[in-house]
């Protein structure tokens, strides 16, 4: 039962950074559009990417924790808030995108998103192998994803520490998001366009939002003073 939580808590922390369909998410629907192949192994980049975060993040952050033994509620306060931060951000940037999309006209915003996927437009009819790393190193480079893993392991030290709960969590973090990007990929071949604003919207609430009850989660309870 205890892997069975830590493995579902690995799949809701896996959910929680791919489910907002940021710029990524809209590479790779428009790639899943074009090339279906080429699509696969992008979503397998990305959760790759996911992936190696939460390894090394899983394997330092119980170090980091048992190196500051005797304050653990306060780390766990700060990587609540580091957590937070997150949540809060994705979802403010939801309502100022919505706000000027509303300002601009649906034109503009189509545009913008078109604008998005330029690059990947080049790329299109590249090989599987040649996409699949084209799409791991632009995952890599977005510090989000890394800082999140880190304030999330860092916080949870204790439960991970043992090297089959820190395997499990990670195996949970690797299929949720796999089976995420892959079900965008499968979408997007499927309508043959882009995918809508309000399911969009609707990705970042859910994301962001399971960011937020991770916060929560991860501060509780509170240090006394």
């Amino acid at each position: 039962m205890s892997m069975w939580t830590t493995a579902m808590a690995g799949a809701a922390a896996g959910l929680g950074v791919a489910m907002p369909v940021g710029a990524m998410g809209v590479l790779l629907v428009q790639e899943g559009m074009r090339d279906r192949r080429g699509a696969v192994a992008a979503a397998a980049a990305v959760a790759v990417v996911d992936l190696a975060y939460a390894a090394v993040a899983t394997a330092l952050g119980p170090l980091v924790a048992s190196a500051l033994s005797g304050v653990e509620a306060w780390v766990r306060l700060v990587s609540a808030t580091v957590l937070a931060v997150i949540a809060g951000r994705g979802l403010l940037a939801l309502r100022q995108t919505r706000s000027e999309g509303r300002s601009a006209g649906s034109g503009a915003g189509s545009d913008a998103r078109s604008g998005a996927g330029s690059d990947a437009v080049s790329d299109a009819g590249a090989g599987p192998v040649r996409t699949f790393t084209r799409f791991a190193a632009l995952t890599l480079i977005n510090p989000t994803t890394a800082l999140y893993f880190a304030a999330l392991t860092t916080a949870q030290g204790a439960a991970l520490s043992g090297g089959g709960a820190g395997a499990v969590f990670v195996g949970g973090v690797f299929v949720a998001s796999l089976a995420w990007q892959q079900l965008l990929v499968a979408v997007s071949g499927l309508a043959g366009r882009r995918i809508s604003d309000t399911a969009r919207a609707w990705t970042f609430r859910i994301g962001y939002g399971l960011v937020a009850v991770y916060a929560v989660k991860v501060a509780l309870p509170l240090p006394l003073p």
